[in-house]
């Protein structure tokens, strides 16, 4: 799959964490109940941290127990991607960056009515643009 972005290693690795290059760029994921946004309640939109596309909006956000970000949809569907995942043994809906393919998490059919999805995303593929005050 080709994306907008696109760059080496070496040019991913100036930009991130050593945690979010693990994340984003080798399909790593983050213990549970770690991550920086897993508990979060302030309002803003979650934006793609190696990119900046806006992914997530903080009022589609739930608290699935699951110890990672869950939100029941993405702002717009043409910014992420989905791809088989079967890695683990598993067979899993993986969820990136359609701009520039960074893993962000995986998506579940077990999520909140009405969309009955729930978006797990890791904390370190995300940062968060919170709303002002006076956007609220």
């Amino acid at each position: 799959m080709s994306y907008e972005i696109s760059k080496s290693d070496e040019e991913w690795r100036q930009l991130l964490t050593e945690d979010q290059f693990r994340i984003t760029r080798k399909k790593g994921t983050e213990p549970a109940f770690t991550g920086k946004y897993h508990n979060c309640k302030e309002s803003g939109v979650y934006l793609c941290i190696c990119c900046d596309t806006p992914l997530f909006d903080s009022g589609h956000k739930f608290d699935s127990g699951t110890g990672w970000p869950s939100f029941n949809q993405p702002i717009n569907e043409k910014n992420i991607a989905a791809c088989e995942d079967r890695a683990l043994l598993m067979r899993r809906t993986e969820v990136q960056c359609a701009r520039c393919g960074a893993h962000l998490g995986h998506v579940f059919e077990d999520g909140p009515a009405p969309m009955e999805l729930r978006f797990c995303i890791n904390s370190a593929s995300l940062k968060l643009e919170k709303m002002a005050k006076s956007d609220v």
